[in-house]
């Protein structure tokens, strides 16, 4: 579903490379300490970052590619909800930027809401909700647009642990519900192990190739040992 040959990126002094394969459907935590290039990777795949390499998603290279045809809707740390506009609305620019949306496409964008337990609260703005019905009208955004790929930069991190766990299960739910292939930026194992199958562990610019959550945690690399701890 997704592969990457070759990538590369070069940011002033540091580098990033990476080339794995992930197959449709797994949900992959990307982990490892500051600065190692967890960010830097998604932001190449999803386009906002410049690199050199092959991307591929579903059999298509979209390594050239615009970012809304890549295949792929990226969420970032702090949702990017624009504060003079609904819920609702805040959704539909995931269908259109320029909010002229169609019927069915503002019932499309109600749908999304309700998907995350947040169609009454279609008409509010972000100030009037609470951070995590923020973190939820964030990731229906996300799914509005329907894109095979999802890659989420540390949405929930400014949550507390029990509301974190809810909006992580209720990603693992959506992404089996519609089959979506998920990237997930985490600091947490314990993320990784609720809410992943795989794990990509980026140390020193290179992301390694994905590996099972149990086997990769259980015994870990030694340059992942030292980042957990243990």
């Amino acid at each position: 579903m997704l592969k990457v040959k070759d990538l590369r990126v070069a940011l002033g002094d540091f580098t990033l490379s990476a080339s794995f394969e992930v197959t449709q459907g797994q949900r992959v935590a990307v982990i490892g300490p500051s600065g190692a290039g967890k960010s830097t990777l998604l932001g190449a795949l999803g386009g906002y970052v410049p690199a050199t390499g092959t991307i591929v998603v579903n059999d298509k290279d979209v390594s050239a590619a615009a970012l809304d045809q890549r295949g792929i809707a990226m969420l970032f740390q702090d949702g990017n909800l624009f504060p003079h506009l609904t819920l609702a609305q805040n959704v539909g620019l995931g269908l259109r930027p320029a909010l002229r949306l169609r019927p069915d496409e503002r019932a499309k964008a109600t749908e999304a809401l309700e998907r995350v337990g947040l169609g009454a609260f279609k008409d509010r703005k972000p100030a009037d909700v609470s951070g995590g019905q923020q973190s939820r009208a964030a990731l229906a955004r996300v799914l509005v647009q329907g894109k095979p790929l999802l890659l989420l930069d540390e949405p929930f991190a400014a949550l507390g642990p029990a509301l974190r766990g809810e909006m992580l299960d209720l990603t693992s739910e959506v992404a089996r519900d519609t089959a979506a292939t998920v990237l997930m930026i985490t600091h947490a194992p314990e993320d990784a192990e609720r809410a992943a199958d795989q794990v990509i562990f980026v140390n020193a610019g290179r992301a390694e190739a994905p590996r099972p959550v149990a086997d990769i945690l259980t015994d870990p690399p030694e340059a992942l040992r030292a980042y957990l701890g243990r």
